[in-house]
């Protein structure tokens, strides 16, 4: 298949004879980028279908980015406003940011998906819905007075109409299914519709299919055929006469894939674990929505990953910090509230000073708060959220494919500084999509664990006796002649024995306080992004901001604007410029998904009068919002 170009007249059904269908000749437009958001009930399988689209789109080379929106409730009534879950991609072919701030298409299956998203697209967008579910019942369960297809509700927006259900219901009715199992591949249907649109490689959801449901004949044939019916639908109609073309975007040479900021999460830990020669052990408890990490490292035990499913979030967290002591990467994943839970055992692995960390895939709160959408407001927590002075590095990934490195940097401070390290990712970051260029896995640095293996203090052992790097010995239990003792009471510097002299406390708090803040020494100068160099105001972000704030300061400067960036990966310890950088600039503005907890670690920090740009919505700042904040700052006096 030529890259781009789908092959035309796609048959109907799997092996069907005949003529293909009649081909139109139609407007191919091309455009630069483009931003899709499919929205349906939680069982019309947007997620799935957007996933489907986003691995075609990386097929044809597209930067893109996604944003999957699950909605909060597992199992919200169908048809309501609750229970609607969308997928958004921003595909073009120039290098982007985000997953756009407004779709410019939106895909309804049904009224409630309509309702829900329709303020979220572009005035004067595309908008395809399914006809076929706008009957009485379902307008009434979304909340609609009146039909919105005809009411003017739609006046300014391109509408098109599309019977999906009833085509896919024909499509497959020579294949013996009920009509209720015939409708679930009504989502295939609007994949090839959208595939046709837009371009997209068929052969890569072909082949996925067969993968999928090969060995389950009438499920394969049924997705076959909705999908290749979509595609044809759009094809052949009159109702749509444009088709578009989104030209791959350039990007340096090597080898791309699609990635989530889960899985390559998961795969940074394998290779931390691959480049130290450790053990990988993963324990955790199941918890929206960090336990895609434990089901992606679950399916690699190819490469000696061991993962436990604990009975509670307190057990994971031992655990995790038991396989440290045992020699092994201790490794801990959850979210917000799981992390209130394994606050003790942090505490515990400080005053072990053994090499353990901890994944915390943000989400709203407090308590159960919003769990399947994004917010940023566990800062403060991983920073103080333990009794006593305890503390302990901290690294955020601040893009999906950059989980991969911040996860081989949080084992490797671990590694070196025998000391827990948190790694800070968030809902959006986890469930994200973005290409990811594939490293050479013989270059990727390596973590020498550098196990104690005798004496260090002439015949004796001292399990607190220092490096330089302030790190204690790491000492596999069993090893001949470094028999030691472990637990949470107070040791004796050197000796490691219990002890509770006031001085040696004040001691040993300092050591293991310095310990932290010489890890300074190696953290990279936090990198200004500032064109002319004569910016007054300073974005400075962390973690999921990246990508909004990147994308409104190029929006700004496109205007003639001067505007300066920064990104903070390691915040515990701070990059040892960041001050410095700070006090250049006349204005700081500080955007984050919570209500302004970097901003408050920089004026107390620094004395700097950073401006907070706080949202707490459960969803990412948009590059537009972050835009008119900008400008509103320039304007100050």
């Amino acid at each position: 298949m030529c890259r781009g170009y789908p092959p035309r007249g796609l048959e109907l059904t799997q092996g069907a004879k005949g003529p293909a269908p009649a081909v139109m000749t139609k407007q191919v437009e091309e455009k630069k980028r483009v931003v899709v958001r499919f929205a349906g009930d939680s069982g019309d399988g947007m997620q799935l279908t957007g996933d489907r689209f986003t691995n075609a789109t990386a097929v044809l080379g597209n930067d893109l980015a996604t944003l999957p929106d699950f909605p909060a409730e597992i199992r919200a009534p169908a048809g309501t406003v609750h229970g609607v879950s969308a997928f958004q991609i921003q595909f073009a072919s120039t290098d982007i940011l985000t997953p756009g701030d407004h779709p410019n298409v939106l895909v309804a299956m049904n009224p409630a998906a309509l309702k829900a998203e329709l303020g979220t697209v572009e005035r004067g967008g595309t908008i395809i819905v399914n006809e076929d579910a706008f009957n009485a019942r379902n307008l009434e369960k979304a909340g609609f007075a009146a039909d919105p297809l005809t009411d003017g509700t739609l006046e300014g927006y391109q509408v098109y109409r599309v019977p999906m259900t009833s085509i896919t219901v024909r499509a497959v009715e020579e294949l013996g299914l009920t009509r209720k199992e015939a409708e679930r591949s009504k989502n295939m249907f609007a994949l090839g519709l959208l595939s046709w649109m837009y371009g997209r490689p068929v052969d890569v959801t072909l082949n996925w299919l067969h993968k999928k449901f090969g060995d389950k004949q009438q499920l394969y044939d049924a997705n076959v055929a909705a999908f290749k019916a979509g595609y044809n639908f759009g094809e052949t109609t009159e109702l749509f006469a444009t088709s578009y073309v989104v030209k791959p975007a350039p990007v340096a040479p090597g080898t791309y894939r699609n990635i989530s900021g889960a899985t390559a999460l998961a795969w940074g830990l394998v290779a931390a674990s691959q480049r130290s020669g450790l053990r990988l052990f993963y324990a955790s408890y199941p918890i929206t929505p960090a336990s895609e990490l434990l089901h992606e490292l679950s399916r690699l035990k190819n490469f000696g990953v061991i993962t436990l499913q604990a009975e509670d979030e307190i057990a994971a967290a031992n655990v995790a910090l038991g396989a440290a002591f045992a020699g092994d990467l201790g490794v801990t994943g959850t979210s917000g509230p799981g992390m209130d839970l394994k606050a003790e055992t942090l505490g515990l692995a400080v005053t072990l000073e053994l090499p353990m960390v901890v994944v915390d895939v943000q989400r709203a709160g407090p308590s159960t708060g919003m769990p399947t959408k994004t917010e940023q407001a566990d800062l403060l927590l991983a920073m103080f959220g333990r009794h006593g002075e305890s503390p302990l590095p901290i690294v955020a990934a601040k893009s999906p494919s950059h989980c991969f490195e911040a996860a081989m940097e949080a084992a490797r401070i671990a590694v070196k500084y025998r000391t827990p390290v948190i790694l800070l990712s968030d809902t959006f970051i986890a469930n994200s999509s973005e290409p990811w260029l594939i490293p050479d896995a013989d270059e990727l640095p390596t973590i020498d664990p550098n196990f104690a293996t005798g004496p260090n203090a002439g015949q004796e052992f001292l399990p607190y006796l220092r490096d330089e790097n302030l790190a204690r010995p790491w000492a596999i239990p069993g090893t001949k002649g470094l028999r030691h003792r472990i637990g949470g009471l107070e040791k004796e510097d050197g000796t490691g024995d219990i002890s509770y002299d006031p001085q040696n406390h004040e001691r040993m708090t300092h050591l293991r306080a310095d310990k932290v803040t010489k890890i300074a020494d190696e953290v990279p100068p936090v990198e200004v992004d500032d064109p002319d160099g004569d910016a007054e105001l300073l974005v400075v972000g962390w973690g999921s901001t990246f990508g909004t704030i990147r994308a409104a300061a190029r929006r700004v400067r496109d205007q003639g604007r001067k505007v300066a960036t920064a990104h903070v990966v390691h915040m515990s310890p701070f990059p040892p410029n960041l001050g410095e950088v700070l006090s250049r600039y006349q204005k700081v503005l500080v955007p984050e998904q919570n209500l302004g907890q970097l901003a408050l670690l920089v004026r107390g920090r620094f004395l700097v009068d950073a401006t907070s740009y706080t949202k707490v919505q459960g969803q990412p700042i948009f590059a537009e919002e972050l835009e008119t904040e900008i400008l509103r700052m320039m304007e100050e006096r």
